[in-house]
């Protein structure tokens, strides 16, 4: 049985990507992490690799974090998705509700990843 699961980081941020998949990878060397630096790649790169999660970062150039989060919820239905932000705007907190869609604040620290990626452990 392979439990190994497909996390997808979406941030335009290199120094974010990198940390969130050290942490991941700290936490489960066998999994695989996808990255993206914008909302257009994040679309791209999951419908290539068909994540089990999906990190999003809120405030990227081009197509934003929450634009993006929307059409992957419509595409991936299934797929959790959690946006990082440091804009912790009471505004942003309730579309990402009303999307079903997590909030995680940033800095991304390993305890907040580790318990996104609990939620993952037990599906």
């Amino acid at each position: 049985m392979n439990s190994a699961k497909t996390v997808l980081i979406v941030d335009d941020s290199r120094v974010s990507r990198l940390m969130a998949r050290q942490y991941i990878s700290g936490l489960h060397a066998d999994w695989i992490v996808e990255e993206a630096s914008t909302g257009e790649e994040s679309l791209l790169k999951a419908r290539q690799a068909a994540p089990d999660l999906v990190l999003m970062d809120v405030n990227m150039p081009g197509m934003g974090g929450i634009a993006a989060a929307e059409q992957l919820r419509q595409e991936f239905p299934a797929v959790p998705i959690s946006l990082l932000t440091a804009n912790v705007q009471t505004a942003t907190r309730e579309r990402a509700n009303v999307m079903g869609i997590g909030f995680v604040e940033k800095p991304i620290t390993e305890a907040r990843i580790a318990q996104l990626l609990a939620t993952l452990e037990t599906a």
